[in-house]
């Protein structure tokens, strides 16, 4: 079995990848009689800070995890009808594509997306056969959905032959989520889980799109995601009115870019917005300079500084950005009572929020107690 992955993503050696890629292969041969061709993978990721302002210009502070969405697959014979057939092992579905069905499973659209902008860039793209299989919490604020169109994206350009830049391949997958899972997300979830490198944050500027490596690791600390278990989704609306807020008050600041609007610039021009534009505007502003601060933190290895703005961004998506949820405070309040004594250096909610996850960034000797 050959696994293939974006040739710059050297996470696909860790173990939990090879058990789970050996068991979604197994899955195809089970269905179909026969190895697949190609088994490909993105990861998830989790963001360590800057939340919501992907969409707002602003930088952000992602890892890629070890946890995946895996695709086995299989090019059908020349003359087939030219329907595609995915089999989801998590939902136990199955679905064809391209599909307009309005019944679709709700995971169809994601692949959808990504199937049309091959087709757009008339990248011809044969019929296939495929199985996935994920470790990534769906609802879990950890990308499963790009994880999900990256991976589709990789089998496209193995069975197409074409290979995409990453950065295109990315806006491939943003483009899928905005026009087809009706989720008008940033850049950053897809370029995570694009440009992911094991051992390594990604400082990502959201305006110009580059990518900066921040290495992190070693003996002294370690990142903790916690699962609320509240599922969450991005699609109904609360998001896109988030996204709204923010662009009306860009407006009515008279400002093309977050990146020309300042804290003080914002308080003078404070009565032209109403309470609730005036509160997401001082997130994205105070966000994007948090992260600022925490990526230099992270490089330094300034942990105590690193956690003192994860538990600042965490107050700001709860009370200016309310995305935050009481289960997701409940568990950030618990990590940071601990405080550094205990092997706590910072905590907060971490994705899109309602629900979701919390990311810890703790001492290596107190993983197992925090």
């Amino acid at each position: 079995m050959t696994l293939k992955t974006n040739p710059s993503n050297s996470i696909a050696t860790a173990p939990d990848l090879d058990t789970l890629a050996t068991h979604v292969a197994q899955v195809f041969e089970t269905r179909h009689g026969v190895a697949p061709d190609y088994v490909v993978a993105a990861p998830g990721r989790v963001n360590l800070i800057g939340e919501h302002i992907d969409y707002c210009d602003g930088f952000v502070l992602p890892m890629a995890i070890e946890r995946y969405v895996v695709i086995a697959a299989s090019a059908l014979a020349t003359g087939s009808d030219g329907l595609s057939t995915v089999y989801s092992e998590n939902f136990d579905q199955v679905a064809e594509l391209p599909s307009t069905a309005q019944d679709a499973p709700a995971w169809v659209p994601y692949l959808a997306g990504v199937m049309a902008g091959f087709a757009d860039r008339n990248i011809p793209v044969p019929p296939f056969t495929a199985v996935i299989g994920s470790n990534v919490p769906v609802g879990g604020g950890l990308s499963s959905s790009a994880a999900l169109e990256v991976a589709l994206a990789t089998l496209l350009e193995n069975l197409s032959g074409h290979t995409l830049r990453q950065e295109e391949k990315g806006l491939l997958c943003q483009h899928a989520e905005h026009h087809y899972a009706g989720t008008p997300c940033g850049i950053m979830d897809q370029f995570s889980s694009v440009f992911g490198e094991s051992g390594a944050l990604m400082r990502i500027d959201c305006q110009s799109r580059a990518v900066t490596s921040i290495p992190f690791g070693g003996d002294d600390v370690a990142i903790l995601i916690t699962n609320s278990n509240v599922a969450h989704t991005l699609n109904d609306g609360a998001y896109g009115r988030r996204r709204a807020e923010c662009a009306s008050a860009l407006e009515k600041l008279h400002r093309t870019s977050w990146r020309e609007v300042t804290l003080s610039l914002l308080d003078e021009n404070k009565d032209r917005l109403n309470e609730i534009e005036y509160r997401r505007a001082r997130h994205v502003v105070t966000e994007t300079q948090r992260t600022l601060d925490a990526a230099t933190a992270f490089a330094e290895g300034d942990w105590k500084r690193a956690g003192t703005l994860m538990m600042e961004s965490h107050a700001s998506l709860r009370d200016d950005y309310e995305v935050s949820c009481p289960e997701l405070d409940v568990l950030v309040e618990i990590a940071t009572a601990l405080g550094v004594d205990k092997g706590v250096f910072g905590s907060r909610m971490t994705g899109g929020g309602f629900g979701g996850c919390t990311v810890t960034l703790v001492q290596q000797n107190h993983v197992s107690s925090a």
